[in-house]
C-alpha cells in the first residue's frame, strides 16, 4: 500500500517536535499512556450518555508489555478506539488532537479528565523507535485498521484484524548508539520506574506481566521464576482524596516517600482552588534543610501535574526564591500536558497558581507564628535566612510581604522577636529601632557602641547573619520608626548639654584630632565622644556601608572595593583622653605610637584585620616599657 504524506510540514515539523519540544526521551511512555487514558475516558463518558454502550469502569485498563528479543514495547487499551477517518485525522496530521476536539465539543458543565491537548505527544515515540504500528478498532466501526509509520516520510493505513474495541501501539525500539542506550526501555525495572514517575496517578490501572523470584525449596535453595500481572500505578493521588479520608500519617508517609526525606514535614498545606484556573496543591514545609539547600546546586520547584500526569518534576516558576524551601505538588486540569519550559514561563495560569501559592504559604507561616510559636521558631532557625534574603532581594520589592515574618535577637528579652513585637514594647520617647551587627551575640555584647544605648534602657536587635543588615537596610523603616545602627557615627542620644560640651572639647582639640586623622589614612575622621562609657576607643561609620557590610563585601570572590567610611571615636572621659592631649603637646613621637595602638585596638574590637601585627606588637612593648 502506498504511503501517505503527513498533512503538516512533515519532516521539518516532526524533527522540530522530537528534537526541541521533547529533550527528555523518557517522556514518550507518559504520552502514550496518557493517550490510552484519554481513550478510556472517552469510552466511559460515551457509556454514560449512550444507552447502547455498556461499560463497567473497573473493566477499563491499560496494558504494557515488552519483548527484548524483538525489541518492541506494546501499549494496549480497551478504550473507544479509532475509525479510519479518526486515524487519518489524528495521526495523519501532526498537532491535530482528537482529545482537544472531544473536550471542546462537551458542554461546560460536563467534566472529564482528557489529558491530551496539542496532539504532538504521540509522535514523541519516534525519539525511541524507528517504526510505530497502531492497530485499532473503534466502538463506531465494524472494521479494525492498522496505521504504520517509520517517521516523517509518511504513513500507511489499511484494514487489520482486532476482535475487541481499543487500541494497540507497538514500538520498534531503536538500536543502541554511542550517544544513547535505547535498550534500557526494554527493561522491566526501567518501565516500572517510568510509569511510577510520570503516570502513577492515571485513574485507570496500568498493568504489566512482571517477573517474580520465588523460593520453592529452602534446603536445596531452589527458586522458581514466573510472571504475574501487576498494577504499576497508584491511580488515586493523595491530593485528590477527601481530606476526611487522609490521616496525618498518610501525608507524612507520602512526603517522606515522594521527596526522599528521613523526617516528617514541619507543616502540611493542602488546598483545592476552583475558578479561572482550577488546581489542587499539596505543599510541605520540611523540618530541616536539605544538605545542599544553601548551595548553588540546590534546585527549587514543585512537581507539576496535569490531571495526575507529571509535566515537570521541579517547576521553579511556581515558587518565589524566598519560599524555595517548600516542597510539594500542583495538579491542574487547566494546564496542557505538552507544555515546554518556555511556555510555562509565559503561561498566565501558571502565574496565577504561583501567586496563589505564595499567598497561601505566607498566610500559613503568619498563622504558625501567631498560634504555634515553638513550631515557628523551629522553622525560622532553619529557613529564616531565606526569608531575610527575600526581603533584601529585588531592591526590597517583597519587603511588605515578608517583614512581619523575620525575627532578630533582642538584647532585652534574650530571644528572637519580630519587628512588630519590638515596636510594641519600645520605651516612651524612643524614636528609632536600634540594632547592632556582629559575628555572634557574645561579640555584639562586648561592643563599646552598645553601652550608651543600653544606658538609655533601649532594646537592641542583634544582627548575626550575614544578610541581616542588608535586610534591615531594605526595610528602611517599620511602623514609621527608622532603623539606626548603634555604630552610626551620627547616633544622636546625647542631651543638649552633652552635645554642647563635647562640641567644645572637639573644637579645642581640633589640631590634635587633625593630626590623628592625617596619620590614619583609613579613617575619615577622629573625634572625642560621649558615646563610650568604659572603653577608650571604638570605630563608627557614616554613610550607607557599615563595618559588617564591608566584611561581607570583602568575603566575596571578586573584590568590589566597597569600604565603610570609618570614624575613630575616643572616650573623652577615659584617662587615655588626657594622655593623648599631654603627649600631643610634649612628645609627638610618643603621641604617634599611641595613635597607632588605639586605632589598632578599635579595629580589633570591630573584628577587622590587623595589617602589620608585628609593628603594633613592637609599639606596645615600647610604650609599656617606659
Amino acid at each position: 500500500m502506498a504511503k501517505k504524506e503527513f498533512k503538516s510540514e512533515s519532516k521539518r515539523l516532526l524533527d522540530l517536535m522530537i528534537n526541541s519540544i521533547y529533550t527528555n526521551k523518557d517522556i514518550f511512555l507518559r504520552e502514550l499512556i496518557s493517550n490510552a487514558s484519554d481513550a478510556l475516558d472517552k469510552l466511559y463518558y460515551r457509556s454514560l450518555t449512550d444507552e447502547n454502550i455498556t461499560v463497567e469502569k473497573e473493566d477499563l485498563e491499560i496494558k504494557l508489555d515488552y519483548d527484548k528479543d524483538n525489541r518492541t514495547i506494546t501499549i494496549t487499551d480497551n478504550g473507544c478506539g479509532m475509525t479510519k477517518e479518526e486515524l487519518e485525522s489524528n495521526l495523519g496530521t501532526i498537532a491535530k488532537s482528537g482529545s482537544l476536539a472531544f473536550k471542546e465539543n462537551m458542554s461546560k458543565e460536563e467534566k472529564t479528565n482528557i489529558i491530551g491537548q496539542f496532539g504532538v505527544g504521540f509522535y514523541s515515540a519516534f525519539m525511541v523507535s524507528d517504526k510505530i504500528t497502531v492497530t485499532t478498532k473503534s466502538i463506531d466501526s465494524e472494521d479494525a485498521y492498522v496505521w504504520e509509520s517509520t517517521g516523517a516520510d509518511g504513513y500507511t493505513i489499511e484494514k487489520g484484524k482486532k476482535d475487541e474495541i481499543g487500541t494497540e501501539i507497538v514500538l520498534n525500539i531503536k538500536t543502541d548508539t554511542d550517544e544513547f542506550d535505547y535498550s534500557k526501555y526494554l527493561d522491566e525495572y526501567e518501565l516500572k520506574t517510568l510509569v511510577k514517575k510520570y503516570s502513577d496517578y492515571i485513574s485507570f490501572p496500568i498493568k504489566m506481566d512482571c517477573w517474580h523470584h520465588e523460593l520453592v525449596d529452602e534446603e536445596k535453595k531452589e527458586y522458581n521464576d514466573y510472571k504475574e500481572e501487576e498494577i504499576l500505578n497508584s491511580m488515586i493521588p493523595i491530593w485528590k482524596k477527601n481530606k476526611s479520608e487522609v490521616t496525618d500519617s498518610d501525608y507524612d508517609n507520602f512526603y517522606m516517600d515522594k521527596f526522599s526525606d528521613y523526617d516528617t514535614p514541619l507543616k502540611v498545606i493542602s488546598s483545592s482552588v476552583e475558578g479561572m484556573c482550577s488546581y489542587k496543591s499539596l505543599l510541605f514545609i520540611p523540618s530541616h534543610a536539605p544538605y545542599d539547600y544553601y548551595t548553588q546546586e540546590y534546585e527549587k520547584g514543585l512537581a507539576l501535574y496535569s490531571n495526575g500526569v507529571l509535566i515537570m518534576e521541579k517547576c521553579a516558576d511556581l515558587l518565589p526564591d524566598y519560599f524555595s524551601f517548600v516542597k510539594g505538588i500542583v495538579d491542574s486540569e487547566d494546564l496542557n500536558l505538552n507544555i515546554s519550559r518556555e511556555m510555562l514561563q509565559e503561561s498566565q495560569n501558571v502565574k496565577l497558581i504561583a501567586k496563589n501559592i505564595e499567598s497561601k504559604v505566607r498566610k500559613e507561616l503568619e498563622n504558625m507564628l501567631k498560634e504555634d510559636r515553638e513550631k515557628y521558631m523551629s522553622f525560622f532557625r532553619t529557613f529564616g535566612v531565606q526569608l531575610k534574603y527575600g526581603v533584601y532581594n529585588n531592591y526590597g520589592a517583597d519587603k511588605e510581604k515578608l517583614q512581619d515574618l523575620v525575627m532578630f535577637y533582642s538584647s532585652k528579652h534574650k530571644r528572637l522577636v519580630t519587628l512588630k513585637e519590638y515596636v510594641e514594647e519600645m520605651k516612651e520617647g524612643q524614636e528609632a529601632i536600634y540594632y547592632a551587627s556582629g559575628a555572634s551575640i557574645e561579640k555584639i555584647n562586648a561592643l563599646p557602641q552598645v553601652e550608651q544605648v543600653k544606658d538609655k534602657e533601649y532594646d537592641i536587635l542583634y544582627l548575626t547573619d550575614y544578610v541581616d543588615e542588608f535586610c534591615i537596610t531594605a526595610i528602611q523603616e517599620y511602623d514609621k520608626k527608622k532603623f539606626t545602627n548603634v555604630s552610626d557615627g551620627n547616633l544622636d542620644l546625647d542631651t543638649e548639654e552633652e552635645k554642647k560640651e563635647i562640641k567644645e572639647v572637639n573644637e579645642d582639640n581640633s589640631d590634635l584630632l587633625k593630626a590623628m586623622t592625617d596619620m590614619l589614612e583609613e579613617v575619615t575622621e577622629v573625634k572625642f565622644s560621649n558615646k563610650l562609657k568604659s572603653h577608650p576607643v571604638c570605630l563608627t561609620t557614616k554613610g550607607d556601608v557599615s563595618i559588617e557590610m564591608q566584611k561581607v563585601f570583602d568575603a566575596m570572590p571578586n573584590d568590589m572595593g566597597i569600604k565603610a567610611q570609618t570614624i575613630l571615636e575616643i572616650n573623652e572621659k577615659h584617662p587615655i583622653s588626657e594622655k593623648l592631649k599631654t603627649l600631643y603637646k610634649e612628645d609627638r613621637e610618643e603621641f604617634d605610637k599611641y595613635t597607632k595602638i588605639l586605632y589598632t585596638e578599635a579595629r580589633m574590637i570591630a573584628g577587622l584585620p590587623i595589617e602589620n601585627p608585628t609593628e603594633i606588637s613592637r609599639l606596645i612593648c615600647e610604650v609599656i616599657s617606659k
